[in-house]
Order: C-alpha cells, then structure tokens, then sequence
C-alpha cells in the first residue's frame, strides 16, 4: 500500500527511524493493515475458505501483549468509498488482479487473497476483548492521522502513505512492531515492544527538505490510487543525479533523485512553479488543479474520532449531506453495517470481494443475489412510498438499478440488479429505511425470513438460536447450483453440533454436567 517503493527505500535507512520501547501508551491502529498483516504474516490456510480459529488466537495474543505493556490501542477501520468514486478505476484493477491470484491459489499456485470473513471475525473479536474501535465513513488514513494527534500518540500500520502525513508522535511500521517478543526494563519490571518509530523530522533533515513537501511529493511518485499520467513527461524531462554505485532499484532511484530535486525549493508554492515549468502553457492551470486535488488526500480530516471514543458518536460532513437516517449512521459508525452498505448507498455500485474458488463455475456470490437485491431494495427505499434516485448523481439517473462487479470466470464483470419490483413483494410502509428499526422484533424477523423466502410456520418448532441456520440452509437447498446432496446435509448438521457443543465446553456458565 501506499507510495510505490517507498517502504522498501526508507527501509534501507536506518537513520530514518528511532528505536522505542513501547509501553504506557495510547496507540491508533489502521485496522484494516493490522488484519491483514496477522493473517498473511502467520501463514494461515488461504486456499480452503479460511482457518479463521488459528486467526483469533494470533490476534488474541496481539492484543494480550498491548495490554501487558499497557498500551491502550484504538482501532480505526477503512469505511466505504466516497461519492466522488475517484478510486473505482483503481479497485476494479485490485479485483481483477486478486481473480487471478484467487484462479492461481486454486491450482495449488503462489498468491496473496484474504478469505471473506477475516474482517468480520476482527471485529468479533474487538468486540469480546473490548478494544475500542470505530470505522471511518471512507478511507480511513485522514482520519487517523486526525485522532492520533488528537491524543499524540503513534500510529501503527504498514502503509507509507503515513511517511508523509504530519504526525506528531510517528509512525511504528508493522513490520518493526516486535509484539511476540516483549522485554523488561532494566530499571524496572515493566515489559516493552521493541519497535521502531518512523521519524518525519529526520526524513526531511536527511534531504535538508521543507516537510510541507512531501504532499506534492507523494502525489508526483504516484500511490495506490494516484497515478498521474502527465508526471511521466516531467519525469522524462529532468534528470536526476545518481551515483551509478547507488542504482539497485529504478524505484528509489526515482524517488531519491525527486526528493533531492525538490529540497532546492524553500516552499510549496516556489516548487509547484516550478514543477509546472515543465509543462505546456495551456496544461499548466490543470496540472496545478489536479496536483492540488490529490494533495488534500495528504491533510489530516475534519473528522474527531475522539468524540466517538468519549461519546459513542462522531460527526462527518459527508454523512451530514447525505441526511442518512440516525441509526443508519451509528451501525455504520460502530462497524454494525459493513462497506458494502454504504457503497451501495452513495455509489449504487459495489465491488464483491473475491475468494478462492471453482472458476470454471458461477461465483459464489451468485447464489445471494435475491437477498443482496432485497438490500438494495432496503436502501433505495429510505423514505416511505418513495424512490430516491442515488446520492451522488441527479434525480435523471436511473433510481432503481444497482450496478456490481463480480467474477465471471476469470474476469471481472459489470452487472446491473434491478429492485422496482420489490416494491410489489414488500408493499408495507413499515419497510422503509428510515424506520425499520423502529418495527417489532418479530415484524424484522418476519421480514428476514420472507426474504429467505422461508415461511415463519416451518420454523416455529426450531430453538431460536437454530431459526438463522436454519433459514439460511432453507435458502441454500433452494437456490444452491450445484444442487445439495445429503452429504452437505450431513456435513452441516455435524458442523452446526459441534459449533454448538464447543460454545457449551468453552463458554463460562454455558454447561453444567447435568445438561449432558
């Protein structure tokens, strides 16, 4: 992630980072990094749908050694895109690429693709240990960058993105964070991790640079999101001194001869001049517009995640000019309601993720889409009796289509999901968006189970607990392709006991001898 090859040059600097011996501290951790860093870091199964009980003890222990330390980590988790949708071209790109690593792993090849529920199992698992934690409303670097001056603290994650942001107390690279092996102090029982801090004030002493150019150098290197065509011309018409014993890598030859060049200049607006220089007269105005543009990504938002942690709610001009309903904005707020639902809200477009599969057969994802078409039902529907057309276009647009891209064998592929009819099927005003949570618990269940497509008579004489399951196994038979045999059958039942009799064996006061 991040600025491409920038993580590996300042690697190779030591001078660039100062060691610390991390305790008796707040810490604001980039959730989605930290994640994916301990599943792939631990080498847990990716090929066979995930070992998700290996995943949470190793992030158990993650957090067992914070808390040793006392250090008092605040997770903050990436939300969805934002209505610009500047980032689309790019995601559709990492979704492609991660089909073809997915078609790779499933013929017993190299590739790097989380499985489906790791996130979801994060947050479980948050939620048991009581770490507090919050997901942005879009990208979450700007936000955490916001929170840890707020409380001056560092940030950990494994994103050099965060080379350039301003950060008062630095950056700890997950790759440094040694939170397996934890010390004593000398002078004291106290444990520490070893780690090491990113230091921006000595980066920019080493080029003898103005830090507050590091923005537009960031958006010249070009990121996972920012890749401006028009810098290969200024690239291709200046040239950067380097001693031929340093050329190992085009990369940080680039990058070491851009930071030379720009620390001539005493401030942003002298730099960008010159920039410019390089360029036609009449792209100059566009390249300045666009260079700016992609340099707000690189200033710390509005956003005080700090109410959130004081007050349980946090507020966004983004979610204020979408007038979500309240509840709506505090499940997305508390991670209650994932991406995916927000995406589908601004956008009316998502991306589903890709897992590791058959690809000569249908994704897996096609079996859900009526209940995904009910969702997008659900959101199109906010007020009662009313479509509104999507937030970020004009009320021309089409109001009741929603557009996915999902897999079809090996490519990724744009479909459109119609949702007018379920206006039929769901006539009832009490389904509106804005007050479904206002409905009886059985009205929602009521509800759910209709969109299963599961009568509420077949399941009455299930135990409550077993009414999902059973439902969703409902669904599955009915719509499964290929279809279901009595081995599945067999195979779940045994899974859903087991799941059951482990809750009674490891779950405090769940199983007294005389239940046996």
């Amino acid at each position: 992630m991040g600025i491409h090859g920038l993580t590996s040059y300042v690697g190779e600097h030591s001078e660039f980072f100062v060691d610390l011996q991390l305790r008796n501290t707040d810490v604001i951790i980039d959730g989605n990094n930290l994640y994916h860093h301990l599943y792939f870091d631990s080498n847990l199964d990716i090929r066979h749908g995930g070992d998700y009980d290996s995943f949470t003890d190793i992030t158990h222990q993650f957090f067992q050694s914070l808390a040793v330390c006392h250090i008092q980590p605040y997770v903050v988790l990436d939300g969805g895109n934002d209505a610009s949708n500047k980032k689309c071209a790019t995601l559709k790109e990492r979704a492609q690429e991660k089909i073809q690593a997915a078609h790779s792993l499933s013929r017993g090849g190299g590739g790097n693709v989380l499985p489906l529920l790791v996130r979801e199992v994060f947050k479980q698992i948050l939620t048991e240990l009581q770490v507090p934690f919050v997901q942005s409303f879009s990208e979450a670097d700007r936000d955490i960058v916001s929170l840890a001056n707020h409380l001056n603290c560092p940030v950990l994650t494994l994103d050099s993105d965060f080379c350039i942001f301003d950060l008062q107390s630095g950056y700890c690279p997950l790759n440094y964070f040694q939170w397996r092996n934890l010390c004593k102090c000398k002078d004291s029982q106290e444990c520490y991790i070893p780690t090491r801090c990113f230091s921006l004030e000595r980066f920019c002493r080493h080029f003898n640079m103005n830090k507050t150019l590091l923005p537009l150098f960031a958006v010249m290197s070009g990121n996972d999101y920012i890749n401006l065509p028009a810098m290969e011309v200024f690239f291709s018409k200046i040239h950067f001194p380097i001693e031929k014993s340093q050329r190992k890598n085009r990369k940080h030859d680039r990058i070491q001869g851009l930071l030379n060049w720009l620390s001539r200049f005493a401030d942003l607006s002298e730099a960008m001049g010159n920039v410019l220089e390089y360029f036609k007269k009449h792209e100059k105005e566009s390249i300045r517009q666009l260079l700016s543009s992609f340099m707000e990504e690189y200033e710390p938002s509005n956003v005080n995640l700090k109410d959130f942690f004081q007050s349980g709610m946090y507020e966004s001009e983004e979610m204020k000019k979408l007038k979500l309903p309240q509840w709506i904005e505090t499940h997305l707020i508390k991670g209650q309601l994932a991406p995916f639902v927000s995406d589908a809200l601004i956008l009316r477009s998502t991306i589903l993720p890709v897992q590791v599969e058959n690809m000569q057969r249908d994704s897996a994802h096609s079996i859900t889409l009526p209940i995904r078409q009910v969702i997008y039902w659900l959101l199109l529907n906010i007020a009662p009796n009313s479509f509104s057309p999507p937030l970020n276009k004009q009320p021309t647009s089409l109001p009741s289509v929603f557009y996915e891209f999902d897999r079809l064998q090996k490519s990724l592929k744009k479909s459109s999901v119609h949702v007018a009819e379920l206006a039929q099927k769901f006539p009832d005003s009490r389904y509106a968006l804005a007050t479904l949570n206002e409905a009886s618990i059985a009205e929602r269940l009521l509800f759910l189970f209709e969109a299963f497509g599961v009568s509420a008579c077949i399941l009455e004489p299930v135990p409550c607990l077993l009414q999902l399951p059973m439902a969703v196994t409902c669904y599955w038979i009915q719509f499964s392709e290929p279809k279901v045999t009595l081995q599945h059958i067999k195979a779940l039942l045994l899974g859903v006991t087991f799941g059951e009799l482990d809750k009674m064996l490891h779950i405090p006061g769940k199983f007294r001898e005389d239940q046996v």
